[in-house]
């Protein structure tokens, strides 16, 4: 198998398996991003968008049906009295919380057939591969 089609059909794959943990979750996978994101910190919606590559409706949409869940809220931002930001409830801090957990055993048991050293090279090069094309951060390591 090509590179092409190996990352094609491994974004595939996560991208399924990111959609199963979701609806176990009662969440949509843009949401889980979302609660992943704010996992860190709260950020305002132009970083939000960004970092998500949404559009600034798509992002104004995705905020206000997970917002509806009690899962984030909108605060004022500290520096710029005219903009706001994003950050998670209690709620959805717990649920970012229990879906992260959930989300990366499922993602780290699709390399379960590998051995620990092809593991280990495999994370290397796609982490190389994501540093070098600069991919925000939307999902970190697992601690």
């Amino acid at each position: 198998m090509g590179i092409v089609t190996a990352l094609v059909r491994s974004s595939f794959l996560v991208d399924a398996v990111y959609a199963e943990a979701s609806r176990a979750y009662g969440i949509t996978p843009q949401q889980g991003q979302l609660l992943c994101v704010l996992m860190a910190q709260p950020f305002g919606m132009g970083e939000l968008g960004g970092m998500l590559r949404l559009a600034k409706s798509s992002l104004t949409g995705l905020v206000d049906r997970t917002s509806k869940l009690g899962l984030v809220r909108r605060e004022p931002d500290p520096v710029d009295r005219r903009a706001v930001r994003i950050a998670l409830t209690d709620e959805g801090l717990a649920v970012a919380d229990r879906f992260y957990t959930d989300t990366c055993r499922r993602i780290e048991a699709l390399a379960d057939g590998l051995k620990a050293s092809d593991r280990a090279k495999l994370a290397e090069l796609l982490g190389r591969v994501v540093t070098e094309n600069q991919v925000p951060v939307v999902f970190a390591d697992a601690e």
